[in-house]
């Protein structure tokens, strides 16, 4: 099996829970749409905070919409040097046991005990592609790309579901690691 698919790239964002946003953008308070992502239903909003870790802090961090039950922040290995956290890479919900920040808002700030991870690279796939491709939630397969910095991702999660649709996502290190840029399209390999 080996399919084209395009590239996602995931740069440093924030999902908030609905008490979490109020506290840090005031009462009943609403996010706004920026942009729509690749995913249906989900959309980059205008609103912004900074996070402040035990080193440094860094501001105007994107907040993802729609509201979580759970607040995490997703950023690269390169921003948990320049903050002071050891993030793990972990898959985007998996945040136990991980470490914790501040975010600041314009209203106010909260402290999250965990939910701090970098984001480990997935293929989204809607249901009927992955069954085309004998392919199930929590499989992994490979990303390769060609070019001047051609080079494999291995361990790529597969994660399956009916609102999906086929996008690779890599974070921000991993994408300029090999060259690539948002809409670029890579070979998915079994």
């Amino acid at each position: 099996m080996s399919i084209k698919v395009p590239v996602g790239i995931s740069n440093r964002h924030v999902h908030l829970t609905e008490k979490d946003l109020e506290i840090l953008f005031g009462s009943e308070y609403k996010l706004t749409v920026k942009k729509e992502l690749s995913q249906p239903g989900q959309f980059a909003a205008e609103e912004t905070v900074n996070l402040i870790g035990p080193k440094r802090s860094i501001n105007n961090v994107r907040i993802l919409g729609p509201i979580r039950t759970q607040t995490q922040v997703e950023i690269s290995l390169t921003d948990s040097f320049t903050l002071g956290v050891a993030a793990p890479v972990r898959d985007s919900g998996n945040l136990k046991d991980t470490p914790g920040i501040i975010i600041e808002g314009p209203k106010g700030q909260i402290e999250i005990s965990e939910g701090v991870i970098v984001a480990l690279r997935h293929l989204h796939l809607h249901n009927s592609e992955a069954e085309e491709l004998g392919l199930k939630d929590k499989d992994y397969v490979q990303a390769r790309v060609e070019g001047v910095r051609a080079l494999v991702f291995d361990q790529v999660l597969v994660r399956v579901g009916p609102k999906f649709k086929k996008d690779l996502h890599l974070d921000i290190d991993e994408a300029n690691a090999a060259g690539l840029k948002n809409g670029d399209l890579v070979t998915i390999i079994k």
